[in-house]
């Protein structure tokens, strides 16, 4: 038997049904569904110091379990001291089983590992059914030593999903678990 994330199971035999009940859906088709987690870290310093890169790659890989992308500049800046082509970030999209596996150890163990959490922000929907979640430490993450880390950086992840509005979007991510601050 393949190995399949909880999550997915979860997502397949108690959140169809109960988005479909709530939505009122005709169909299982149009049940919004998690397309993927798109993870990206912004490395500013990395301009003056090579190795920060190499360092943000490795905690990277050791959160996603999925090799990550150098992001580069577009364009020069001479007051940031920017050229072009300069890596100055990293970053990984996350489908499937690495995304599900994302998600489940987000949601238990690293979420409520941040100082005075008291739930994510729910306004950081896009008006298309997008989340993004500002994370300011990377040391939430068990994966990474904390003896090790070299500078405290932080990290957007962006949960796309195929919902039409905020609202089922949001529902989604509710019946997955992420917890959002009560208004």
């Amino acid at each position: 038997m393949e190995y399949r994330p909880r999550l997915k199971d979860k997502y397949r035999q108690e959140i169809v049904p109960a988005l479909a009940k709530k939505f009122n859906y005709k169909s299982v088709m149009q049940v919004p569904r998690l397309v993927k987690i798109c993870v990206n870290q912004g490395v500013g310093d990395a301009v003056s110091d090579k190795k920060l890169i190499e360092y943000s790659m490795q905690e990277m890989i050791a959160v996603t379990g999925q090799k990550c992308v150098a992001t580069k500049s577009k364009k020069d800046i001479s007051n940031f001291k920017l050229r072009v082509d300069v890596p100055i970030g990293v970053r990984v999209t996350l489908r499937d089983v690495n995304m599900y596996e994302f998600l489940d150890r987000l949601i238990s163990v690293s979420l409520p590992r941040i100082r005075d959490f008291r739930g994510i922000n729910p306004k950081g929907f896009d008006g298309r059914g997008n989340y993004t979640l500002g994370v300011t430490e990377q040391i939430i993450f068990p994966e990474i030593d904390i003896d090790k880390v070299n500078k405290i950086t932080g990290m957007d992840i962006t949960f796309v999903t195929t919902a039409e509005t905020d609202e089922e979007a949001m529902q989604l991510l509710k019946e997955f678990g992420m917890p959002f601050q009560a208004n």
